[in-house]
């Protein structure tokens, strides 16, 4: 790749920085209190890295982050490869799915907090139910998007079900649940936010949450950069990934 294509995705949140800079200190258009400045940013991003606050949520988000993703995953993908590849099990589930599927992860909060309390494990559940469904809906589709040709192939060989499932079926999903897993972090990362706000004692969005109580925006702004941050190295590791299977 060359320089002038590394460097073009940098120009806009530079031009954005500028502009930022000069509305609130440059010109003083906009009030401290509404936005912060690039400079107060700066300095409250200082103050939360050296007193370790920065670090220790971070590393609390990303652990729920983490579980979150997990437990989705050992659920999804397996019910989903079986949905897959059994048209009888797909439309006995079909209707529990679309009807539980458009729920927004946020409007399982109440119920997380009844029954897992204020913690790690109600922000857990909050991440599950936001993974599950993208990634669930991307391993059905990558299973029965497997070429016909191939399994037929493989039956015409005298393949048993499990041979075509472990040798055909699933490479050919993988890509899929790859860009489910990738969806997944993004709507995992919103949903930790929202449920660390209600929910939870520690994280980012305690962090932010907290920060806007104290009329702190500066740290407000810390925290939503270190989560586009988190969402920028995961899209980075996950675009990698699917670059070494299409490869």
């Amino acid at each position: 790749m060359s320089l002038k294509k590394k460097l073009l995705p940098c120009i806009l949140p530079i031009i954005v920085l500028i502009v930022w800079y000069l509305i609130t200190d440059g010109l003083g258009l906009v009030p401290s209190f509404k936005l912060p400045s690039p400079i107060d940013v700066c300095h409250s991003a200082y103050t939360i890295i050296m007193n370790g606050r920065l670090l220790d949520n971070t590393i609390s988000t990303l652990i729920k982050v983490f579980l979150g993703i997990i437990l989705a995953s050992i659920v999804a993908i397996p019910v989903g490869i079986c949905l897959g590849y059994s048209k009888t099990l797909d439309s006995f589930c079909s209707l529990l799915i679309s009807i539980l599927r458009p729920i927004p992860p946020i409007a399982w909060i109440p119920f997380s907090i009844l029954w897992f309390g204020i913690g790690l494990n109600s922000a857990v559940f909050i991440i599950f139910m936001g993974c599950v469904f993208p990634l669930l809906v991307y391993t059905i589709d990558g299973v029965k998007r497997t070429p016909s040709i191939l399994i037929e192939s493989a039956q015409t060989l005298g393949a048993s079900n499990g041979t075509i499932l472990r040798r055909i079926i699933l490479p050919s999903a993988v890509p899929y649940i790859v860009s489910g897993l990738k969806v997944g972090v993004s709507i995992a990362l919103m949903c930790t936010v929202a449920a660390e706000m209600i929910g939870s004692s520690t994280g980012l969005g305690y962090m932010i949450q907290t920060a806007s109580n104290l009329m702190d925006p500066g740290t407000t702004v810390v925290g939503m950069l270190v989560i586009g941050l988190i969402g920028i190295l995961f899209d980075y590791g996950f675009t990698k990934i699917q670059d070494k299977i299409f490869w």
